[in-house]
């Protein structure tokens, strides 16, 4: 970094700047770890020496070893290509309309919670509200340390069973919502786009923005019609940097779906194929006949519902990041 020029492309020298951060983050963790342990076998000679007085001293770094341990241990999994990046987060109800929406919309409230615990910052690209209750569609660009890293287990179907606030007959409703995690790259992927494959289209943003949205056409939506792959921005007031972002995502998810067309043939290869199926759930939500989330994973199941539903996601993250680099393990 302090070689001449370093930051003549300002880009590629942010990226170099991101890394290193990385670096001296995980240096600056276990160097706490280590002067926790020094302090804490002090303490430990001091009362086998009759220093009863530290006793509670010595339980507290204990504890707080085990905690910065646990960090640790969990950084250690984010060793894979773009666990370090942003995330692109994406929530999309499942059929069943207001039903479906209402949830979609409660799993946005949960994890803004959790980005807020995990000190995370957000833009929300486009959002869609439901005709009568929750959203339509939501997509956000989550940044922070790792967000993909932690997030990235999230992608799936989630899975809601709860007496319907909308059935006046009050009963038990079963919904789904889907979630889309990609990483955001730091320079546009490297994907070919036919122009002719692409359906552009230009509408009234809504929501935020004051009188402008509703006066130009500043959203978004581009479709590639060999894929289907839809994505829409209307977070800036350009119609340009919009349609900027829109392809960024759409690359994104094209490079992602290649990837996953390539990993499902070596899997069929192998003769495990598994077909990914709208329904095959990650996670269930139970609030109705009792209150349980379990992970299906992992087989973690969580009594506090409102805990979880509050924004208090990481023992199920964790529990998935662990499972998931066991599992890696195992095949290597």
């Amino acid at each position: 970094m302090n070689q001449p020029g370093f930051w003549d492309n300002n880009d590629k020298a942010s990226d170099k700047a991101k890394k290193l951060d990385t670096i001296k983050s995980r240096i600056n963790l276990i160097e706490e770890l280590e002067e926790n342990l020094e302090e804490s076998q002090v303490l430990l000679e001091l009362l086998e020496e009759g220093e009863d007085s530290v006793r509670g001293e010595l339980e507290e770094k204990l504890a707080h070893f085990d905690e910065l341990l646990s960090e640790v241990r969990l950084k250690l999994h984010f060793n894979g290509e773009y666990d370090n990046h942003n995330a692109i987060f994406s929530i999309h109800p499942g059929a069943g309309g207001t039903e479906s929406q209402d949830w979609a919309e409660m799993l946005l409230r949960m994890y803004e919670r959790w980005f807020e615990k995990m000190g995370f910052s957000t833009q929300t690209f486009d959002l869609l509200k439901g005709d009568e209750a929750g959203i339509k569609r939501v997509t956000i660009l989550v940044e922070g340390e790792y967000a993909y890293g932690y997030l990235k287990g999230e992608s799936g179907v989630h899975r809601l069973v709860r007496i319907s606030p909308f059935d006046s007959s009050g009963r038990r409703h079963t919904s789904f919502a889907s979630v889309d995690v990609l990483p955001e790259m730091d320079d546009e992927p490297e994907i070919d786009i036919d122009e002719g494959d692409l359906n552009i289209e230009t509408y009234r943003a809504s929501g935020a923005g004051g009188q402008h949205v509703n006066r130009t056409e500043s959203a978004v939506r581009i479709t590639h019609e060999p894929t289907g792959i839809v994505v829409q921005c209307q977070n800036e007031r350009s119609q340009h940097k919009n349609k900027a972002m829109a392809m960024k995502i759409l690359k994104t998810r094209l490079m992602e779906l290649k990837r996953q067309q390539q990993a499902d043939k070596i899997d069929e290869l192998r003769g495990e194929h598994k077909k990914i199926a709208w329904g095959s759930q990650i996670r269930s939500y139970v609030f109705h006949p009792y209150n349980k989330i379990k992970d299906h994973r992992t087989d973690l199941e969580i009594g506090d519902v409102e805990k979880v539903m509050d924004g208090e996601l990481n023992e199920l993250i964790e529990a998935y990041l662990h499972h998931d680099n066991k599992r890696k393990n195992d095949d290597e």
